[in-house]
């Protein structure tokens, strides 16, 4: 029954063993509290859920205890709870949402022997030092940024491409990455500028552009500030194609480009998939916010419970992992079967091939500017 409910745990455990083991110790780092606390909620529904599913499913192998901690989105108390793991001997660990969070946590994990899921996490660097026990989930921006220079290589064959950021180290990560991915398909940018954050005259920037006279101009950077340089382009009659990352998707940007942003393509995370059915209970209600990351959070708690079988870390006795490295070789090494698919990650511990989609915004019939449902050709 379990294997027709849940048929990506059928291979995950084997025969039981005659004695029972201790149960493995998982930790969840997330926002349980404060502004994204949505997000943080839908992080402990997941991993719950996985710690539940695999325990049905388990047999006599070693049970999995979730350890929920509230880091509220906060780097120092992402820090402290690390910190707190650390003396507690929990060497599994889900989370932090956020790039700052996962930042400031991922030494003091390092330290400890802990190895460390983050489900969504983009900023570049955060795996730039190839840290040996972060591994993340969704797309990094640079993948993000790769991915919109390889449509924009396509989709804009022969014809002339401009990139703008908003300087900020989040914008001006994608633009380097859009111009690294145009340099090799031999399509250089015509115009590499760009204005600080909250910038609302862009005179200048414009009159660059109107003299370089791209087809498609690619935004590193945030909604305001996409929607502002999009009224600037078009009225200087420039009709350009926007091209963005997901720090567009934001419901700020539909408001403020209005007619404007038609057109404009975004990359994204896929949307994605519902967690399964709970066994013999009706499945709890989950916000949006909740429901974007809560499987992410499931497929976390089932590479690590699957790295650590694999790799044999556990005590039988006290069912602590005494060497974590065993653990996240097994990770790096997978791919391991999750709710999201196949998931394998390369040397930095970004995840190879994590899908990104296209979308475009277009006018609804009742006025509204929307991107659901509107694929692009990638």
């Amino acid at each position: 029954m379990i294997r027709r409910l849940v048929p990506f745990l059928a291979l995950l455990w084997t025969a039981a063993p005659a004695v029972a083991q201790a149960p493995v110790r998982i930790g969840l780092s997330a926002p349980l509290t404060g502004p994204d606390a949505a997000y943080g909620q839908g992080l402990r529904q997941g991993a719950e859920q996985a710690v539940a599913d695999l325990n049905r499913a388990a047999g006599g192998r070693p049970r999995l205890v979730l350890v929920p901690a509230d880091d509220g989105g906060e780097a120092r108390q992402a820090a402290a709870v690390a910190k707190k793991f650390a003396a507690d001997n929990v060497r599994l660990v889900v989370g932090p949402l956020e790039s700052g969070a996962v930042a400031a946590a991922a030494p003091v994990y390092e330290e400890a022997g802990a190895v460390v899921v983050a489900p969504a996490a983009a900023y570049g660097p955060l795996t730039g030092r190839s840290l040996w026990n972060l591994f993340r989930l969704g797309p990094s921006d640079a993948q993000q940024g790769r991915a919109a220079g390889a449509y924009l290589a396509k989709a804009f064959a022969g014809r002339r491409v401009g990139i703008v950021s908003d300087r900020s180290t989040f914008g001006r990560g994608l633009a380097d990455a859009v111009a690294a991915r145009l340099k090799e398909a031999g399509t250089p940018e015509v115009l590499f500028d760009g204005f600080p954050r909250g910038t609302r005259d862009l005179a200048d920037v414009v009159a660059r552009l109107r003299a370089a006279r791209p087809d498609a101009v690619y935004f590193g950077g945030l909604a305001p500030e996409a929607a502002t340089l999009l009224h600037a382009m078009r009225e200087a009659g420039l009709g350009a194609t926007l091209v963005a990352s997901d720090g567009i998707l934001d419901p700020a940007f539909a408001a403020a480009a209005g007619g404007d942003g038609e057109g404009t393509v975004m990359t994204l995370v896929p949307d994605p998939p519902r967690l399964p059915e709970p066994r013999g209970a009706r499945p709890a209600p989950r916000s949006p916010e909740a429901e974007s990351v809560a499987a992410a959070a499931y497929a976390a708690v089932e590479l690590l419970a699957q790295a650590t079988e694999r790799a044999r870390a556990a005590d039988p006795k006290t069912g602590r992992i005494a060497d974590g490295r065993k653990v996240a070789e097994a990770v790096r090494t997978g791919p391991s079967r999750t709710l999201l698919g196949s998931v394998a990650f390369d040397a930095r511990g970004d995840r190879s091939g994590a899908p990104i989609a296209l979308r475009i915004w277009r006018r609804t019939p009742d006025g509204r500017l929307d991107y659901a449902g509107n694929d692009a050709e990638p």
